[in-house]
């Protein structure tokens, strides 16, 4: 849909977004579990990479195989994964106040974050599906008390079959005015988690493309970590909205049914 095209053959992996990009909520998008075969088939290591805080890797590793797309759980790679690398790596030994779903806590608790309560140097704010207003006051003590606060990632928008649902944007903002403290944001559009994909492709990320259909996550990531991308119109973005953004897609096509044909 653009003159501008990818030289495959250059390609040393592929990160792809999930929501919207290959499915809508329980709806595949089409063409998508054949795009997976083509990477198969060409030796293209490949990703899947998601924002959505809400679940598990064991969680999407399941989505995925019941829908028809060949993965393993080395295939996938949450904000979660990113955001525990990142609290081990810089904030080691903190204390940590979750604002997340039971899935989310559990996988905390199983890379040994240490969690509290009225006492935690971190709010950590995932998607939270099970949001409380005890959860929200709780961080809103911590943070006026002197707490950082940490986000996965920053989506408004959660994609499902019909539209989408209220995702964790708002509420980053909301803590953000009402208490002073700027949030750290890990996830996409974060540069780190071009690297961490390729570390996992074991592969160059200078050759990695990123494939998606969010121009603020996807397209900005990409752009800043000076690696190429595919802009698919199958989720959220349309092309007119690249009118008003500094971001400029390698490609945009209709859905990845239309790549390595």
């Amino acid at each position: 849909m653009n003159e501008r095209t990818i030289d495959w053959n250059s390609v040393s992996g592929v990160m792809i977004d999930m929501d919207g990009t290959v499915y809508k909520g329980n709806n595949i998008i089409h063409g998508a579990q054949a795009f997976i075969e083509r990477l198969k088939t060409k030796r293209i290591p490949f990703v899947f990479l998601t924002n959505n805080s809400s679940s598990d890797s064991k969680y999407y590793l399941n989505k995925l195989t019941e829908m028809g797309f060949l993965a393993e759980e080395k295939n996938i790679l949450t904000s979660t994964t990113a955001t525990i690398a990142y609290l081990k790596k810089h904030r080691n030994g903190k204390t940590v106040y979750p604002v997340g779903t039971p899935k989310f806590v559990a996988e905390l608790k199983e890379a040994s974050i240490p969690l509290a309560d009225t006492t935690a140097d971190i709010v950590l704010l995932a998607f939270d599906r099970t949001i409380t207003y005890e959860k929200i006051n709780g961080a809103y003590q911590l943070l006026k008390k002197g707490a950082e606060l940490v986000a996965t990632h920053p989506d408004d928008l959660c994609p499902t079959e019909d539209g989408y649902d209220v995702d964790i944007g708002p509420f980053i903002r909301l803590f953000e005015e009402m208490t002073s403290v700027k949030a750290t944001v890990i996830g996409k559009p974060d540069p780190m988690m071009v690297k961490m994909a390729a570390e996992r492709m074991n592969v160059s990320a200078d050759g990695v493309i990123m494939i998606g259909d969010r121009i603020y996550t996807d397209m900005r990531m990409a752009a800043d970590a000076g690696i190429r991308s595919v802009m698919v119109l199958s989720g959220e973005a349309k092309k007119e909205d690249l009118n008003n953004s500094d971001i400029r897609p390698t490609m945009i096509v209709n859905s990845v049914d239309d790549l390595l044909r």
